[in-house]
């Protein structure tokens, strides 16, 4: 029997890449997978391919531009499967800008979508993880590590949950719960075509991108995953307040 078999997990961003990739593993490993995001027909697609696989799935259509959504997600999620034991912020966007030129609604999306969602559902999942003696792990990004021009309110954004990672593990580490975030590198999803690249210019950014990475190659939303459910798993027990590098050694390198 699988570590995570019966285990309750939610999984925000899961239409696509690494949500999409983590609700897959934590399925395939015997968890019942609560996938939330916006878009409903991917949400079905995916909870198809999982029964398919012979997993058990919730739909949980998501706007984490609103409160009463995610409010929404963490106790319809108790309502009917009467417990949650991993959440998973896994949903975020990335834009561009600069200190001259970022407006304040652009700043206060990213931050919303990025910091606040997160924040918010800890919180709100906090009295049933404390309960389960559950987890957290959070989706941040090598620029929360690293600064990079041009995408100012991301990296702001990305350094903010490194940080609320941290300090909210402590917050709860003497009651059982752990926390912890993961820092990918550029990986293969659809995060930059949703921010307005086309497919010709994400291709040369990906091509480029072998270039940034020691490791001569940018990851893929399986890997990431597998970091998460590592992290999720019993096998991570004394881990906490960490935020994990994934990223082909990006991080460790200059600009370039």
């Amino acid at each position: 029997m699988s570590e995570m078999q019966g285990k309750v997990v939610v999984v925000t961003g899961a239409s696509s890449g690494i949500g999409w990739s983590t609700a897959l593993k934590f399925a395939q490993e015997g968890a019942v997978v609560v996938v939330a995001a916006r878009s409903e027909a991917k949400l079905q697609e995916l909870a198809a391919l999982i029964r398919e696989q012979g997993g058990q799935v919730t739909v949980c259509p998501t706007d984490l531009m609103k409160d009463e959504d995610m409010e929404n997600l963490v106790q319809s999620t108790l309502d009917q499967r009467g417990r949650l034991d991993v959440l998973v912020n896994a949903a975020g966007i990335i834009g561009s800008g600069t200190i001259e030129n970022t407006t304040r609604e652009a700043w206060d999306t990213m931050m919303q979508l990025n910091t606040r969602s997160p924040f918010y559902l800890m919180q709100l999942a906090m009295p049933a993880l404390i309960e389960s003696q559950g987890n957290v792990v959070n989706v941040s990004s090598v620029t929360g590590v690293r600064s990079f021009p041009g995408v100012l309110t991301y990296c702001v954004s990305k350094a903010a949950l490194d940080q609320l990672t941290r300090c909210a593990a402590l917050d709860v580490a003497s009651k059982g719960v752990r926390i912890n975030a993961i820092n990918p590198g550029v990986v293969v999803t659809n995060l930059h075509k949703q921010a307005g690249m086309d497919d010709e210019a994400y291709s040369k950014f990906l091509e480029h991108s072998k270039t940034t990475h020691p490791l001569g190659r940018v990851g893929t939303p399986e890997e990431a995953a597998e970091l998460i459910y590592f992290l999720a798993s019993p096998r991570a027990g004394w881990i906490t307040g960490v935020t994990y590098e994934l990223d082909g050694g990006r991080a460790q390198t200059c600009a370039r």
